[in-house]
């Protein structure tokens, strides 16, 4: 059952409707055009997690989405075979009876054509996590693990098999970090398999312990390409591998030292391959972000970007399906939005969308048409429709599950010149009502990353349950944030608590010059990059009658060591016994004693990005020096609160915090803690 929001009788009870919200997260089109399959999150009968759902979407747009026939809950991820066979990942089961008792078990790779019952196609010990299908062969490529000292899956599943007999469940790291990516890993190592048709899966290369490998296949079918994550040896440098798909055998790498390759994409004839290439930040150099092209005849590297100073973070390069047209489309972060740009073979690049965030492009058989997902801060993505070369145009919306009636409040934007002279900006929630005669208490919420931007809907740290409890929420994009050229890094870099700080105060101080908002009653709230400066703020002003602090870094150096990405914040912060100056300038903890301020603290138990140690450090210290704070903690969450339940329960606490707090309020402890 898909749940609405629906007008709300109660504001108060929005952030609950908000929680059980369906979401859409992909969308996949068939390679003829018609089909237009998205995929939705709905909320699960006990109210505790979401269940991926398969959703049929018109793309005209004249008649009612509804549920791909015959695929049931729990089916997930997507795509289309070139025959026009939808596929997708799932763990139900197999009731096919030739199929041996360990198909049935875990997530498979399933195969559902139009009119006809779903097949598993391929299964593996231990689940499917990912797959690419060929444009115009019967060949797919999936992830799937092994254990070190195996081949293939039977040998796997023996070996799986004595492990747990033996009630062993150790690892051995030799050549890389035990987590990366929110998750351990290992002993498993994940692998790249590619599956023809009517054929055995061919082991074509590990992809490395540490994260989720991206692949691609030829359209062909005759090659497969992914990535293999970096070691400890070369932590900031990860691989390009292509291989023949039929053998396994190693054709080409790619790699730059310092660098890194991400979602991969082959030209629609097959004699390049297109990616992301990503230069880390480091305490000297900017974060850099373009998109490439390897030509695998000569092994030539491309910048396709080489002029493009939007700093948009160009996403997953979206290529002509047309043989011999270089046309590809992209998106990336500018100034509050998210637009598609276009880069024709000349490399001239055309943004195609006035407003707005895109995400998940598709584009239709013939080059002319592309499908999305959008969003804004004031809206959950939506489907839509556009043309593939007009400039600054509006969208078609389609009709998908996932839309809001209402909200309880405006939005706005506001404008600042920083210290530096940086033109800043950032969105501005309203509640309904705000006004001279009545203004709004403000929230001021710094987002994560550092390298993001406020452009789209959020279903973390969404301002709209504090707006309808009757709060402004300001959404700053401060120093270090994306779309706003490379100079707003250049201003933030090697100082996490400097620039991005100042830029954070010049914002609240220009929203709070409106006269709809009250500035004796003001607060803080961050998550990740945002709940550092959340700390940081703690210990530099009092000026916030309370702070709420989410998986935020508060002792650098311990937090360097511990975190799954050591490698990259060493890159930026150095080596604490040599450049002790970098930690001390911009460590919290070291300012703790100046903290008067009231603090939530919120986080994770499984946060790997963020370990746990920060937050009780934070809450130590602060109770040894006797500061008023809070520790709301989630044992079974990692860097995002996702249960629906807890997400209730987070926000339930933090307004009771906040109105408290900031509004004077009676503390009113939630009702399930």
């Amino acid at each position: 059952m898909i749940v609405m929001i629906r007008a709300l009788d109660d504001v108060a009870s929005f952030h609950d409707l908000f929680a059980t919200h369906p979401r859409l997260t992909n969308l996949v089109l068939a390679p003829d055009g018609t089909r237009l399959i998205a995929s939705v999150q709905i909320i699960n009968d006990q109210g505790t997690g979401h269940v991926r759902r398969l959703w049929e979407v018109d793309p005209s747009g004249e008649r009612e989405s509804r549920p791909v026939a015959r695929s049931v809950p729990g089916d997930f991820a997507p795509a289309f075979a070139a025959d026009g066979t939808l596929l997708f990942l799932s763990g139900r089961e197999n009731t096919d009876s030739a199929a041996e008792k360990s198909e049935s078990q875990g997530v498979g790779l399933w195969a559902l054509p139009e009119g006809g019952e779903a097949r598993q196609i391929a299964h593996h010990p231990g689940d499917i996590s990912s797959f690419v299908a060929a444009k115009d062969a019967r060949t797919v490529a999936y992830t799937a693990d092994l254990l070190p000292g195996t081949v293939n899956a039977a040998a796997y599943a023996e070996l799986r098999r004595a492990r747990e007999s033996a009630m062993v469940n150790a690892v051995l790291y030799e050549a890389t970090t035990p987590c990366a990516f929110g998750a351990g890993h290992g002993p498993d190592e994940p692998h790249t398999f590619v599956l023809h048709a009517d054929g055995e899966p061919v082991n074509a290369g590990s992809q490395g312990l540490a994260g989720i490998a991206d692949m691609a296949l030829s359209p062909d079918g005759s090659l497969v390409a992914y990535t293999r994550a970096p070691t400890g040896r070369a932590p900031d440098t990860n691989v390009v591998t292509v291989a023949d798909a039929a053998t396994g055998v190693e054709r080409h790498t790619f790699s730059r030292p310092g660098h890194q390759y991400y979602r991969l994409a082959f030209t629609a004839d097959g004699s390049a391959l297109v990616c992301q290439r990503q230069r880390e930040e480091t305490y000297d150099t900017q974060w850099r972000v373009t998109l490439v092209a390897f030509d695998l005849a000569s092994g030539e590297e491309t910048d396709l970007l080489p002029q493009f100073d939007n700093w948009p973070w160009p996403g997953r390069a979206l290529l002509s399906p047309i043989r011999g047209d270089a046309t590809l489309w992209f998106t990336g972060d500018e100034r509050g939005h998210c637009p598609i740009f276009r880069r024709d073979a000349d490399g001239t690049i055309t943004r195609l969308t006035a407003s707005g965030a895109y995400a998940s492009l598709c584009v239709s058989p013939d080059g002319t048409t592309l499908y999305a997902l959008r969003s804004t801060i004031d809206s959950p993505p939506r489907v839509v429709r556009l043309d593939a070369v007009t400039a600054d145009q509006h969208p078609a919306f389609l009709r998908a599950p996932g839309d809001l009636d209402s909200l309880p409040g405006t939005l706005a934007e506001v404008h600042v010149e920083a210290d530096d002279g940086f033109p800043l900006r950032a969105w501005l929630a309203l509640p309904e009502g705000a006004s001279a005669e009545r203004p709004a208490p403000l929230i001021i919420a710094p987002h994560g990353g550092p390298q993001m931007s406020w452009s789209a809907w959020t279903w973390l740290w969404n301002p709209w349950p504090f707006a309808a409890r009757g709060y402004a929420v300001l959404l700053p994009d401060p120093a270090l944030s994306t779309g706003y050229g490379q100079r707003m890094q250049e201003r933030g870099r090697g100082q996490y608590g400097g620039q991005p700080y100042r830029d954070l105060i010049a914002l609240t101080d220009a929203a709070l010059a409106r006269d709809d908002l009250d500035a004796t009653r003001t607060g803080l709230v961050g998550w990740s990059y945002g709940g550092y400066l959340a700390n940081r703020a703690a210990t530099l002003t009092d000026r916030f009658k309370a702070i709420v602090t989410h998986a935020g870094m508060w002792h650098l150096e311990a937090f360097q060591i511990d975190t799954d990405m050591h490698a990259y914040f060493r890159k930026i912060f150095g080596d604490p016994q040599t450049q002790r100056e970098r930690y001390e300038a911009n460590s919290p903890h070291l300012h703790a004693a100046k903290v008067t301020t009231p603090i939530l603290i919120v986080h994770g138990g499984k946060d790997h990005r963020v370990p746990i140690g920060q937050a009780l450090s934070l809450h130590s210290d602060l109770q040894r020096l006797g500061a008023p704070v809070s520790f709301l903690y989630f044992p079974e969450e990692g860097h995002a609160i996702g249960a629906p339940n807890h997400i209730r329960l987070m926000y339930d606490t933090v307004l009771n915090f906040l109105d408290h707090h900031v509004l004077g309020q009676q503390w009113q402890r939630p009702r399930m803690l």
